[in-house]
């Protein structure tokens, strides 16, 4: 009397019977979808032309500030040139890179409104070996009015960006809470958008109307942009809330939503008030390795784009 094959630890009954091995089960990370198989990124020979990507979610208190820093920095990690660029009047990204508002002779305003300043003139570099800043403080808050009168206003930011995309692999703009002047200006310079989302109902119902502008955009002032990724920030998964609604996002965006999730930490705060990224100040934590992990992603999609 023959035996059934018992299953053991080197496979299944039939795969033992027929000779065919295990196939490797995928692993499935925090959005519920297989982890993807993200190569290290070879390391360049020149710099440029540089890739530009707006941070932008008309709500506020999302992550935009933080994810450019960090994200800058383990993009510079990476062998990338990348440059800053802070396009909100609070100036949250120059303080948590350790520049005070009050000490800046030269900021994004007067890069904007003063054609005799050239990007060379504004441009600090920060603690972060690859790693520029165009800071900026609550002078840029005037810019929108005085844009108003310019021609082609909504082009400005673009045209006095353009010395830095021969210098430069990535360009991040950090824009503003909102769809005004200043968020069209960004995205009309960009080449793609990444659109962080705190993980909490009240941020998923603008995405809708953010998306609509980012189109408009796209139709009539610069046909080359696209979404990048979305990208679920202050991420708890030990409450309902939180996987609920990273799960609707998954489920509305699908592949666009980044499989890098990004957890709720003090750590984000203390490299904040340190002036600091977290891959500094923190280097170990799951904060840091999260961002390192995001910045091999968006290199990823950037090739494919």
């Amino acid at each position: 009397m023959t035996s059934t094959p018992q299953p053991t630890s080197s496979g299944s009954p039939v795969n033992q019977l027929f000779g065919t091995p295990d196939l490797p089960q995928p692993v499935l990370g925090v959005t519920g979808r297989p982890l993807p198989d993200l190569p290290e990124p070879e390391p360049l020979t020149s710099h440029g032309p540089a890739r530009v990507i707006a941070m932008c979610n008309q709500k506020g208190g999302v992550g935009k500030t933080t994810t450019t820093i960090n994200l800058g920095a383990a993009l510079a990690e990476l062998g990338r040139r990348v440059l800053l660029v802070d396009f909100d009047p609070q100036g949250s990204l120059s303080v948590g890179l350790g520049v005070p508002p009050q000490e800046m002779e030269l900021s994004v305003y007067n890069l904007l409104m003063e054609r005799d300043v050239e990007l060379t003139d504004v441009v600090v570099p920060t603690d972060v070996p690859g790693l520029d800043l165009v800071p900026s403080n609550i002078d840029l808050s005037a810019a929108e009015v005085q844009l108003v009168n310019e021609v082609a206003r909504e082009q400005t930011l673009a045209r006095v960006l353009r010395p830095a995309l021969a210098e430069y692999d990535l360009v991040l703009i950090d824009c503003q809470p909102s769809l005004g002047l200043l968020t069209i200006n960004a995205l009309t310079a960009a080449d793609g958008v990444v659109v962080p989302l705190e993980c909490e109902y009240f941020a998923l119902r603008g995405v809708a109307l953010l998306k609509d502008t980012i189109d408009k955009v796209g139709e009539r002032l610069n046909p080359r942009l696209r979404i990048d990724g979305l990208l679920g920030t202050m991420y708890d998964g030990r409450t309902l809330h939180s996987r609920e609604v990273l799960q609707t996002l998954v489920d509305g965006w699908g592949d666009a939503v980044f499989h890098t999730v990004i957890r709720r930490t003090v750590k984000f705060s203390d490299s904040t008030v340190a002036g600091e990224p977290i891959l500094s100040y923190a280097s170990d934590s799951a904060g840091a390795q999260a961002y390192r992990q995001l910045a091999k992603e968006v290199l990823a999609r950037c090739r494919a784009a």
